[in-house]
């Protein structure tokens, strides 16, 4: 597999890799944004069964269309934007899957998996959990660009920078949406 002396091959190297018919450095790619997509998709399921199938739809997409956008992408750049593009793919995947399923996640992943407050006392779970469902209903609300901006940059852990190449916008846009959406749920988040 490429790589320099220790170092782990970059996106752009494990895609040339790849395009070049090593199937292992497609296999290192989801290895490597599995955690990311899942952390991104789960705003836009109900489960985490739900979540990991969007997860696993991304990758397949993905996979199908490398051969053919991946050279194209090369192209373009001086490294293969990967992350950007598995990202633009993942989200419009999610998109696509609230519209058709018109729900809302509704559940954290934290929650699902059964790893909520350990020690904390049922009043204080009780208001985080009435924390969480506010929250999420308020991000629910938020135009389409904030939230997208908002879930990149809160579930994603991206900066600002890949937030805006995997939307396509400008950072100084991301940033501007980002700072909208969280101004926006404070005051619908706020107790009265």
């Amino acid at each position: 597999m490429p790589g320099g002396a220790g170092e782990p091959p970059t996106d752009g190297a494990l895609c040339r890799a790849f395009l070049a018919g090593d199937a292992q450095a497609f296999g290192e790619l989801v290895r490597r944004h599995e955690e990311l997509l899942l952390r991104v998709l789960r705003r836009y399921a109900s489960t985490l069964d739900e979540t990991r199938d969007l997860v696993q739809r991304a990758f397949l997409q993905a996979f199908q269309a490398a051969r053919r956008a991946l050279p194209r992408l090369a192209r373009e750049a001086d490294e293969v934007p990967f992350k950007p593009w598995l990202l633009r793919i993942a989200i419009n995947l999610g998109k696509n899957h609230l519209r058709d399923t018109s729900r809302w996640a509704t559940v954290p992943v934290d929650a699902a998996e059964g790893r909520r407050g350990e020690g904390a006392s049922a009043q204080e779970l009780l208001e985080r959990a009435e924390q969480e469902a506010a929250v999420r209903k308020a991000v629910l609300f938020l135009p389409r660009r904030q939230r997208e901006v908002f879930t990149l940059r809160i579930d994603g852990a991206l900066p600002f920078a890949e937030v805006a190449q995997a939307l396509g916008i400008t950072e100084g846009n991301a940033k501007t949406h980002f700072h909208h959406a969280v101004k926006r749920l404070k005051e619908e988040t706020r107790k009265p």
